[in-house]
């Protein structure tokens, strides 16, 4: 019997310390473990100083800013060069000021009247994909096809008239994450676990190019003239 009550509260103990072992390989937002732990790896997206991605927090458009100017390496490109926009709501002190400034330029985000960012304001499913969309290359695809693509998502009615060809580039290239019915879900507000997903998509695609094949050398042939 006291064998037995020992078995039992051993096993206990194993039963309390899972929690924190499946904080590692899974996340309460559905993401799977292994697209967080790739975007953090090189760094697109970092934990909280407490260690943890939190993947059901929400992200605002600053953070967003943030994360496309290190995914795209959009503070290479040549716009950055252009003299620095005057941004009430941003100033130069502001942590994301120079990412900011970055995404302006190449026309990734879009500020509102008055020149204003809004830096704080969550982003909505619809409009975090359309500017992933924007910074990796917006397919040309005509109407019908950009209905057909989306066709098969029951609320693809909801998704606005401005964001459905970037929403229909990002579902053909397989970086969209729907709930088990399908639903894109446009509408609300982006979590960290959603980018993640999306960027880790992205992340293996570009592992997968194919490298430029090296020409095998031909050997002299020492018959030959």
């Amino acid at each position: 019997m006291m064998r037995q009550l020992s078995i039992t509260l051993s096993l206990m103990a194993v039963l309390q310390s899972l929690p924190a072992i499946a904080q590692v390989s899974e996340s309460t937002s559905g993401i799977p473990a292994d697209s967080i732990q790739q975007v953090t790896a090189v760094k697109w997206m970092t934990n909280f100083p407490d260690g943890k991605f939190y993947p059901e927090r929400l992200l605002s458009r600053a953070e967003l800013a943030s994360i496309m100017v290190k995914a795209f390496r959009l503070d290479k490109r040549e716009a950055v060069t252009k003299e620095n926009l005057t941004i009430p709501d941003v100033p130069r002190s502001y942590w994301a000021f120079n990412d900011i400034q970055t995404v302006l330029k190449t026309d990734i985000m879009k500020g509102y009247r008055g020149n204003e960012f809004f830096p704080n304001q969550k982003v909505t499913r619809a409009e975090a994909l359309a500017i992933f969309a924007q910074a990796y290359g917006v397919f040309q695809f005509p109407d019908a096809a950009v209905n057909e693509i989306l066709a098969s998502h029951p609320d693809e009615k909801s998704i606005p008239t401005w964001a459905r060809k970037a929403i229909a580039t990002v579902a053909t290239e397989g970086f969209l994450n729907t709930d088990a019915q399908g639903n894109i879900s446009p509408l609300k507000p982006v979590t960290r676990g959603d980018m993640a997903y999306v960027l880790s998509k992205y992340l293996q695609r570009q592992q997968q190019q194919p490298e430029t094949p090296e020409v095998p050398m031909i050997p002299n042939n020492p018959q030959s003239p």
